[in-house]
């Protein structure tokens, strides 16, 4: 791992090529998993503030568990994730043909709200995780994202290039150039090629 600024970085995000490929993957991420996305702790508010104009886009299914069990669980102390649907589907996935889209997104899109979607889910595969003091950004390997490895490698596109929208979201665009510094000098330092 390295340090940028307060944050920790693990070396895998230097040289993983990805690109999310949706035609292959099916957004899966929204389905699969222990439970729903995480949320900052401000988001479970956010969630609530902007169901009534998520709402037309939710699935029934999604709607029956959201009016039982709300928009968001606590997964355990101090952490809380979105709600699902048969302990699958995010209830705030909807479907276009066989792929798994964010209801949130497809809002946020059309203008009807400000807040694109939980910042674990546009981080996605990385993982902002907190160990006491400290922050760490981890990526999460999964098979199901071996499709985005494999159209990050032929588009010549990084894991850390990929992300920088939602980086810049969750640090700001001053860290995010720190960020993108310090992997290229790591990237140098380990051997590694430029991409």
């Amino acid at each position: 791992m390295f340090a940028v600024g307060d944050i920790l970085v693990a070396d895998e995000v230097l040289d993983a090529p990805f690109s999310c490929n949706l035609g292959a993957c099916h957004g899966g991420c929204c389905v699969q998993g222990d439970s729903g996305a995480p949320l900052e702790p401000d988001e479970r508010a956010e969630l609530e503030k902007i169901l009534p104009r998520v709402r037309h886009f939710l699935r029934p299914e999604a709607l029956d568990v959201i009016e039982e069990e709300g928009v968001w669980e606590e997964v355990d102390p101090q952490r809380y994730a979105t709600t699902c649907v048969d302990a699958a589907e995010c209830v705030f996935v909807t479907y276009e043909g066989p792929i798994a889209k964010c209801a949130i997104e497809k809002a946020y899109f059309e203008g009807l709200i400000s807040f694109r979607k939980p910042i674990s889910c546009h981080l996605f595969p990385l993982r902002a995780e907190k160990f006491g003091y400290v922050e760490a950004l981890n990526y999460e390997q999964i098979p199901l994202c071996s499709p985005a490895i494999k159209s990050g490698r032929q588009k010549n596109i990084t894991l850390f290039k990929f992300l920088r929208e939602p980086l810049v979201r969750k640090y700001g665009e001053a860290w995010y150039e720190q960020f993108r510094q310090a992997c290229e000098e790591r990237r140098e330092a380990l051997g590694m090629h430029r991409g």
